[in-house]
């Protein structure tokens, strides 16, 4: 029986702070209209925690079998890829987090709705049955969409548009335009962790088959679209604040740019993308700290 290091590990926690980003600013721009609430946050948490494990899971076993984690991969090895899961094993633990994730999903639109909401109640159930599934289907199956180049869409989707959205819609019921903007940095930020995970393996990757946008792109093209998810991630959430006319306090938060135009420089500088490795955490930690500043800022 795998202890619970093993299951820790493969649940890849350096990639849980990234994933709850969106409801940090979503809650935060509910926040501003007084109407948050913990027991929504908290649930709301716990489900994007539960699909960011489902998918760390999904993806160690869909590699694993596929033979994409193998002694050409360049980032942290994997649980099959070491012997410390089994593909059952791990296939069991995937349907346990689904089970444990449904629940807090169904517990949160409860919360949220009440009983008096049933098609925004199915709506909501909908979409996080859909986040569950892309959470698998990036590397499951002969069809996995990661393997075919539509990874960054659906991060963007989901760890943007979704999360920040979807978690502000929980709150408030609405949906004001401008908030796109908000939600466009984030996902923007989110998409450039995945695409320079690609810009890693890219050499690997296209030795196995698994055509991520990054090797369709090739070296320089990823890099170029790189540095547009940056431009478009910075300039969005700057927009935001502006159409927000938000109080002067909360433009601290561009404070989390600064290790991301220390990133951008680093990485014009780097040859060998297989040496990108550490960036993915100088990118995912920033738009960590630009969501926490702005959540924490936002009750003053």
């Amino acid at each position: 029986m795998p202890s619970v290091k093993v299951w820790l590990q493969a649940a890849r926690l350096r990639t849980l702070p990234l994933s709850i980003s969106g409801i940090l600013v979503g809650a935060a721009m509910a926040i501003k209209e007084g109407a948050f609430t913990w027991d929504v946050f908290a649930l709301a948490l716990l489900a994007t925690l539960g699909f960011q494990i489902l998918s760390n899971y999904a993806n160690d076993y869909g590699d694993g079998i596929k033979g994409t984690d193998n002694e050409d991969r360049v980032g942290p090895k994997r649980a099959i890829q070491l012997g410390l899961l089994s593909p059952k094993q791990l296939k069991k633990g995937m349907w346990v987090t689904v089970a444990i994730t449904v629940v807090i999903v169904i517990a949160l639109i409860y919360t949220a709705f009440g009983q008096s909401s049933p098609v925004l109640s199915t709506l909501f159930f909908f979409l996080g049955i859909t986040a569950m599934i892309a959470a698998i289907k990036y590397t499951v199956g002969k069809k996995a969409y990661g393997y075919r180049g539509l990874g960054d869409v659906f991060v963007f989707l989901f760890f943007g548009l979704v999360s920040v959205l979807g978690s502000y819609f929980l709150f408030t019921i609405k949906l004001p335009s401008y908030h796109f903007f908000g939600a466009t940095s984030i996902g923007c930020l989110a998409t450039i962790v995945l695409h320079l995970n690609n810009m890693r393996d890219r050499e690997s990757d296209m030795k196995v088959g698994k055509n991520t946008l990054a090797v369709h792109l090739g070296k320089q093209g990823a890099l170029r679209y790189h540095n547009i998810l940056l431009g478009v991630g910075v300039m969005s959430w700057i927009g935001y604040l502006l159409f927000e006319r938000a109080q002067p306090l909360l433009f601290a938060s561009l404070i989390a740019f600064i290790p991301l135009l220390l990133h951008f420089i680093k990485v014009q500088k780097v040859q060998d993308h297989k040496l990108l490795d550490p960036q993915l955490k100088v990118v995912a930690l920033s738009t960590f700290l630009l969501a926490l500043l702005y959540f924490i800022i936002s009750f003053f």
